[in-house]
């Protein structure tokens, strides 16, 4: 008879969430009051948008994401919409670019300046017009770009290609009306191929986007699904819903199999929606609830038991709505995995939940940060809308690195030759390291300086930011705790300045015995 140990090892056995003090909260925000089953906030490296009240039509907040603290209550708007906004979602391959949804009927797309707003805005870029009744949800592709979804009270999912010149869209490219109540969640899988939905009727949808048919649909009665989530390359589903006896219930799925759930796991016998959110990178799986003060998180793994608990952020302020910061907007030097930020209505303030793993070491953990996706698109619109699939662009979260997954585009630029030495002779310092009759040896060394050089200009430039973030652009601190913070974070980025001088002093050393290696060589000959 085998023996299982009752502990499971992991190395996200011992995550804590870290709740942002009170200078570091976005404090007197004045947060929807909308019953919608939203997250009503959306965060990017720059930005958090927030859904708010405004007299006479739908608005949103725009923050930067830096500007902590108490909100001033004349803080711009982006309103436009004559009813109240539902939902907002980020462009994921365009951080100053934002979609919002409202109960008017129409999306619409907006240019949110790097500067910072000094008045409403209310000029949009482009304006979705097709549904006829209001729109509930948003989602854009995760790999093509300008490419968006849309899913309304009429029963239907609209796919928008935005790359066109035209102001105004009135017909979308696609119309999938194969549900027959109102959609409820929308989550695609990591390349974008497939498109799972939850609707009003309880049942569970994965349908073929581009051609709109319905591939598989779970009829499953005991479980009544409300929210769905596609869980990376496990080829698995989990939904998030009620059981027949009305307790909150999580259930795992076989992508190809949605006729009985591969487990199921009731929570509790609260009423608030659970929204799921997982990360491919760690295979963690976060439930967070509306109405909440909470956050649990698993470990997903593909063997029995599918869902491992690993703990349980608590709270005693309740969250309406929450957002979350993409994996290239966390602070690796802390060992952050994921951040929340959570709406807080009975304060009006948005707190920062930063789930992390406790390490000593304060050097680069890979071991928790493997290559996520970054934000470039992997494809045009028109390529997806002709049948190609392609994953996500992978990039290291390492401070100075680059892309990792070669982008498919034109082998040769002009930009390239024009950076190349017009001339075929080569410095005095080249003449004097390549012996005679060694062109191979100098056409070698000729290939890699450009494109080092234009390297070393794209590090320069990313050396200024700070989890994205321009730290010329940062406004001047008012406060002591602004000061403090600025103090923090010129100490962080000297900090991050010497490792990357390290790391050249390294690149240099290698580039100098790739040179005496190839006059050592070039010398035999």
């Amino acid at each position: 008879m085998s023996w299982h140990p009752q502990y499971r090892s992991s190395k996200f056995r011992h995550v804590f969430g870290k709740p942002a003090s009170k200078e570091n909260c976005y404090d007197s925000v004045p947060i929807t009051r909308s019953v919608h089953d939203n997250h009503f906030c959306a965060v990017n490296p720059h930005f958090i948008a927030v859904v708010t009240e405004c007299a006479g039509g739908g608005a949103f907040l725009v923050i930067p994401l830096q500007q902590t603290g108490k909100l001033d209550p004349h803080f711009p708007k982006v309103c436009g919409h004559r009813g109240n906004v539902l939902d907002v979602k980020w462009n994921p391959f365009d951080d100053f670019q934002i979609a919002s949804c409202s109960e008017d009927t129409t999306i619409k797309i907006w240019d949110i300046p790097k500067q910072l707003l000094s008045k409403n805005l209310t000029v949009f870029k482009k304006e979705l017009v097709g549904h006829s009744r209001r729109v509930g949800l948003l989602e854009w592709h995760p790999t093509a770009a300008n490419i968006l979804f849309s899913s309304g009270y009429d029963y239907k999912v609209m796919i928008w290609n935005l790359d066109t010149k035209a102001c105004v869209i009135m017909r979308p490219v696609r119309t999938i009306d194969c549900h027959q109540d109102v959609i409820l969640s929308m989550s695609f899988n990591t390349n974008g191929s497939l498109l799972a939905t939850t609707c009003k009727d309880r049942k569970i949808r994965i349908l073929d986007p581009r051609v709109g048919t319905v591939l598989k649909e779970a009829n499953y009665k005991g479980h009544r699904a409300n929210k769905v989530l596609f869980l990376g390359n496990l080829k698995k589903l989990l939904s998030t819903g009620t059981s027949r006896w009305n307790n909150r219930q999580m259930a795992l799925w076989d992508q190809d199999d949605l006729s009985v759930p591969l487990t199921e796991e009731d929570l509790d016998g609260s009423s608030g929606v659970l929204f799921p959110f997982y990360d491919v990178d760690t295979n963690m799986l976060y439930v967070v609830g509306k109405g909440d003060g909470n956050i649990r998180y698993y470990e997903v793994s593909s063997e029995k038991p599918h869902l491992n608990y690993l703990s349980e952020y608590r709270s005693y302020h309740p969250q309406k709505g929450i957002g979350v910061m993409p994996k290239r907007g966390l602070d690796v030097s802390s060992c952050e995995i994921f951040r929340f930020y959570k709406l807080i209505t009975t304060k009006s303030l948005i707190e920062p939940v930063s789930m992390i793993v406790p390490r000593r070491s304060e050097s680069y953990q890979e071991d928790i940060y493997p290559p996520t996706a970054g934000a470039q698109p992997s494809m045009t619109a028109q390529e997806w809308l002709s049948g190609m699939n392609r994953g996500p662009l992978l990039v290291s979260l390492r401070p100075g690195s680059e892309l990792l997954t070669p982008r498919p585009q034109p082998p040769e630029r002009p930009l390239s030759n024009s950076m190349a030495p017009a001339s075929p002779r080569p410095p005095d310092l080249m003449g004097k390291l390549v012996p005679e009759g060694g062109r191979r040896l100098f056409s070698l060394l000729e290939e890699k300086v450009p494109r080092r050089t234009a390297e070393h200009e794209l590090e320069e430039k990313k050396a200024w930011l700070t989890n994205g973030f321009d730290v010329f652009e940062c406004p001047p601190p008012k406060t002591e705790n602004e000061l403090l913070q600025m103090f923090y974070r010129q100490q962080e980025e000297i900090r991050r300045l010497r490792e990357l001088l390290t790391q050249r002093e390294v690149q240099v050393k290698q580039l100098e015995l790739e040179i005496k290696n190839l006059q050592t060589g070039s010398g035999r000959f």
